[in-house]
């Protein structure tokens, strides 16, 4: 039973942190987990034609995903969309004694088959490093603010139906500093209006989606975007950072307007003519001050005339 008093199943070693009664998912995202529940075991015969396609060297391809995470051996790491956990062998083996790595997914098929695939590898001996594995939505993690030190998610990405709240799930649960990696189908842009891409999108429409950046979160720096495996795959990494970026608002503008960041955001004054702006403009010119502060100075002088009985 959790904290929250919900309780939850734990099927062969796998908890299953969801409660379908209480989710609700687009058609296109019920759709897709359908077809990983009914297609989970000839799911890697599928990624391996994928990566045959396009003379790819999957493990190198894999390796350069994982080296985005920045991984230490002591880190904690989250993967989203773990699947069968092809990605998940490479970020256990960057892990030692004190790492720790989750790996969720919402297929409870496919995950059964990633935990197969990391026992196989020998990458569960808890003496080496401690992985867990559930089931749940990588749109409500189940962790603390600042929890790990990078997550990880390849694939699937595309059919979530708030791409914005996922990746602000994602970045919320990874310390400052941390790093989240992201990637899914999306032709290159530079590849959209060409005989190969019209191809590939004409084969699989996911590879017409582009890479969200608009749904990163405020937080999000050193943001990077690049394109894989024929260019046909978009992967966004980026640091989490403390809120939005730091800019001193209140620091003065140099030249003749003047202001500030935020005097020039809320001091709009409302009603003015353009010949009082001009006569505005040559009395500050006049008087050797930036059309802020003579403004600022006559409006404030007027008020208190205003006030007097």
């Amino acid at each position: 039973m959790a904290a929250t008093g919900l309780e939850f199943r734990v099927v062969d070693g796998v908890a299953h942190l969801i409660q379908p009664e209480r989710e609700s998912y687009s058609a296109e995202e019920a759709r897709e987990n359908r077809y990983y529940e009914t297609t989970a075991r000839g799911y890697d015969a599928a990624i391996d034609w994928l990566f045959r396609s396009f003379f790819e060297d999957e493990a190198a391809v894999r390796r350069q995903l994982v080296d985005l995470l920045e991984i230490a051996p002591n880190h904690r790491v989250l993967e989203t969309g773990a699947g069968t956990c092809r990605d998940t062998v490479g970020i256990a083996q960057r892990l030692g004694p004190r790492g720790e790595l989750y790996a969720q997914d919402l297929s409870p098929s496919m995950l059964a088959i990633g935990r197969s695939r990391m026992q196989d590898e020998g990458l569960l001996d808890p003496s080496e490093r401690r992985v867990e594995f559930f089931v749940g939505n990588a749109a409500h993690l189940p962790f603390a603010d600042g929890y790990f030190d990078a997550a990880y998610h390849f694939g699937g990405f595309n059919v979530f139906s708030d791409k914005r709240k996922a990746l602000g799930e994602m970045a919320r649960v990874v310390r400052v500093g941390g790093k989240v990696v992201v990637g899914d189908e999306g032709i290159a842009p530079w590849h959209r209006e060409t005989e190969y891409g019209d191809i590939l999108i004409n084969s699989n429409p996911l590879y017409a989606h582009v890479a969200p950046l608009e749904c990163l979160p405020e937080c999000a720096r050193d943001v990077r975007v690049r394109w894989l495996i024929g260019d046909a795959f978009y992967v966004i990494d980026f640091r989490v950072g403390d809120g939005p970026p730091r800019v001193d608002l209140e620091l003065p503008i140099p030249g003749k307007r003047g202001g500030t960041h935020r005097t020039r955001y809320h001091g709009n004054l409302e009603g003015v003519t353009p010949e009082a702006k001009e006569m505005a403009r040559r009395a500050a010119e006049a008087s050797g001050l930036s059309l802020h502060e003579w403004l600022d100075q006559a409006v404030r002088a007027a008020a208190k005339q205003a006030k007097r009985p």
